[in-house]
This record gives C-alpha cells, structure tokens and sequence, in this order.
C-alpha cells in the first residue's frame, strides 16, 4: 500500500507562494489519474514523492517504510526511494541500445520485475539493438516505461507520457500502459492534463485545482 499526506509551499513570484495539499492511498495494481491544468502542480507533486522536492509537512509512505515523515525528520534522498518514473520525453541515452537503456535502471540483484517479462509485455524484442535515434515517440516511451519498471518501484509515476506523441501514436502506447499496471501490479500515477486518456486508463480520477485534490465536477 502506497499513501500520501502532504503540504508543499513553494515561492513562485516575488512575494507570492504557491500551496499545495495532497493526500491519497493507493493499494497495489490500482492506478490513480491526477488532471489539472499547466501549472496547477501535477509535477510537483510526482516531484515530492520522488524526493526531488521536499514538502513542508506531512507524510509519505510505501507499506511500512516512511519515505517522508516531517515529525520524524526523515527524508530520503531519491536515488533511496524505489520510484520508476517515465517523464513526457522519454529521456534515454542516446547513445546506449535498446537494451543497455533498459539495463541501466536495473539494480545489482535481479528483482521480481524480469528483464525478459518488460520485453515481452511491452513488446520491444525486435527493438533491444537498435539506439534511440532509430525509434519512433511511441517506441521511445515503452522503451522508457521498461527502463522505470526494471528499476523495481514500489510505486510507477507517469508525468504526461503521451503529451509529446500524436493522436495515432498515442492510441499504440496506451494499451500497453494498460497492460503494464495489469500485469505488473503496481500502484501507479498517471499525471495528465487530456481527460479521455486519464479515464482510459485511471481507476479512479482526483482533480488538482487550487492547491487541492478533489473528485473533479
């Protein structure tokens, strides 16, 4: 179980602070969508919860391990926090294969997320030699989605990672985040600002707005 309480102040202007409360369980397998427009804090909060920011109070936890804890002064740094977390670009080395690409996020000792089951799911065989520059957007992202998984996260957050593909690319990439939540069991966020594709997706939908998480109108 992966939950989240948190208060993050941030300034943005002279003067002025930007707010933002956040609280949230998610068990395993369930993905949660979060929409929002630019600027309301969808990064930010996948931000916090990979220790690339810290809020200001409150507590994040997976099971039994706090991650944050204000009380307690306890913050890990991210490079500690078990997070796959695929950004809007991909971000693979282009200089690496396929396949040195999806090896780079592994750890040491083999986890229970096999190399050979992200290939098979995500269906990228046919892809492990090649290098980024001979992929298209949507081969790119799967790449990326694998090279999260293999990471072995205890929680998968997606910052908007159909935002820089076309209609058809996307409509080939998501059935297969679909089938990663599915076959994986991860608890999973899925940031978004297209509504159509957090509802095919999320199982359930909060809307960031004002600060705040709330069941969208």
């Amino acid at each position: 179980m992966f939950s989240v309480d948190i208060q993050i102040h941030q300034p943005y202007a002279a003067g002025q602070r930007f707010d933002l409360q956040a609280k949230f369980t998610l068990p395993p397998g369930r993905c949660l969508g979060i929409m929002g427009a630019s600027g309301s804090g969808k990064t930010t909060l996948l931000h916090a919860i990979a220790g690339l920011v810290t809020p200001a109070s409150g507590v994040i936890r997976s099971d039994d391990q706090p991650w944050f804890d204000a009380r307690q002064s306890i913050a890990l740094p991210p490079w500690q926090r078990p997070v796959g977390l695929v950004f809007q670009d991909g971000r693979l080395f282009p200089h690496m294969t396929v396949e040195q690409n999806l090896r780079y996020g592994m750890p040491v000792t083999e986890g229970k997320i096999r190399l050979q089951s992200v290939v098979d799911v995500l269906e990228i065989s046919a892809l492990l030699q090649r290098k980024p520059g001979q992929l298209s957007g949507g081969e790119k992202q799967r790449v990326a989605i694998g090279r999260a998984l293999l990471r072995q996260p205890a929680v998968l957050l997606m910052d908007e990672p159909l935002s820089g593909l076309d209609d058809q690319l996307k409509q080939q990439v998501l059935p297969y985040i679909k089938q990663v939540i599915a076959s994986f069991g991860l608890p999973t966020l899925y940031v978004s600002h297209v509504g159509e594709e957090v509802a095919e997706i999320a199982d359930e939908v909060l809307m960031l707005a004002h600060g705040a998480l709330r069941q969208p109108v």
